[in-house]
């Protein structure tokens, strides 16, 4: 059941990214010139919808919560290559799929350096797990966790602080 609700999550944020344009050429790379800030907008609410979605569930007992472990080497470098990949290509792996729904076929060139990359990367594993994936362990933070407080004190502010940001790009026409 788990899988079906990852199948209806990812068919309605698909829909998502096409009503909101995120997946079209020109917003893609209006965001990455900081000319059209639609894509960060949009990324901007599903993160606040997803932080309040995920700490509201696991406060009723549906759903526990927790971080990731975070290694900044294998974030710094994956990070780098993502940001590298969105600039040449200018679709990100999700945007990508959707475009290529579209019938965007110059997406599927950037979807075809996702599987070359993750080919290379199963490979190459047991040398990054050696190396790169141990640079900077920081084991599984939160940021409330980080803090010591209470994430409502983390999310609370998180949704004043972007609520702010959304008027402020809204005046400067981005």
């Amino acid at each position: 059941m788990t899988l079906v609700y990852g199948l209806i999550a990812g068919i309605l944020f698909g829909f998502l990214l096409q009503r909101a344009r995120v997946i079209r050429y020109d917003k893609q790379v209006g965001a990455l010139l900081l000319k059209d800030l639609t894509i960060v907008k949009f990324m901007f609410t599903a993160i606040l919808v997803g932080m309040v979605g995920i700490y509201l569930l696991a406060d009723l007992g549906i759903i526990s919560a927790g971080g990731r472990s975070l290694v900044l080497g294998g974030t710094l470098i994956g990070g780098g290559l993502f940001g590298a990949g969105w600039a040449l290509i200018g679709y990100c792996p999700g945007t990508g799929w959707a475009a290529l729904g579209e019938g965007r076929v110059d997406a599927l060139f950037g979807l075809l350096g996702v599987f070359a990359g993750g080919i290379i990367y199963s490979e190459a594993y047991p040398f990054f797990a050696k190396t790169v994936l141990t640079w900077g362990d920081l084991g599984n933070p939160t940021i409330p966790e980080a803090l010591g407080v209470n994430h409502w004190f983390v999310i609370v502010p998180m949704v004043i602080g972007v609520s702010l940001l959304f008027k402020l790009i809204e005046k400067l026409g981005l």
